[in-house]
């Protein structure tokens, strides 16, 4: 027998919500930075700056902290495309849960509670798609660390799949990042398949393969 349930979002969940999302958000920083640190272009442009400033000063000292302001560059330019995110996350859809969720048709938000904890959070709401089909969104996964690997997120997941079955959607989309790598295996042992990788809008994302993976779900054909 499972150590949680999954219920419907409360009033009285708000700020546990919003804090499990901000963090579940922010703690990949890390992750991407490893991820960029690990492209070759981005070591050539490090080797590049080292030489410049060792060719400028002839201080050995002084190239390897220009080098290594490099990396704190990088990192700090990382950390403000999730933490930015954040912001205008919380700004929006996650500044009302119950009026943009409970009180929206097609829309739905639920928690993982344990031992009376909220641990765990996920969201549905109806996907704008160009071609006019009906599909939804799984949105806002996420799970505190320390509850992790008990099968509390894929627990979500089929929340939101019979949400979407017992709504007559034809599908559900959702999106995630190249590096994470275990939700990425998740979402694949659940039957999603990629439709589409894409580097947010900037340049900067392309030059350090912040790529977006778009995952999809299909419950019933289009007629």
């Amino acid at each position: 027998m499972s150590d949680y349930n999954i219920r419907l979002y409360k009033d009285s969940d708000y700020d546990t919500v919003r804090d499990i999302f901000a963090r579940g958000i922010t703690e990949h920083c890390p992750m991407a930075l490893y991820h960029t640190l690990s492209l070759p272009r981005v070591w050539l442009l490090i080797l590049v700056v080292f030489l410049l400033a060792l060719v400028t000063t002839g201080s050995s000292i002084a190239s390897c902290i220009a080098a290594i302001t490099v990396i704190l560059a990088l990192f700090l330019r990382i950390r403000n495309l999730f933490f930015s995110y954040v912001r205008k996350s919380l700004a929006t859809d996650m500044l009302d849960i119950r009026k943009n969720y409970l009180q929206m048709d097609g829309c739905c938000f639920w928690v993982a509670e344990s031992a009376g904890e909220v641990v765990g959070i996920v969201a549905a709401a109806p996907y704008a798609n160009p071609g006019g089909q009906n599909q939804v969104e799984l949105k806002r996964l996420s799970v505190l660390k320390k509850h992790r690997r008990k099968g509390i997120a894929k627990a979500l997941c089929m929340t939101v799949l019979d949400f979407a079955q017992k709504s007559r959607y034809h599908a559900i989309i959702l999106g995630t990042l190249v590096f994470q790598l275990d939700s990425v295996r998740l979402y694949k042992r659940l039957g999603f398949r990629i439709t589409k990788t894409f580097y947010p809008n900037h340049y900067f994302t392309k030059f350090i393969d912040f790529v977006e993976i778009v995952f999809q779900y299909e419950l019933f054909k289009e007629r």
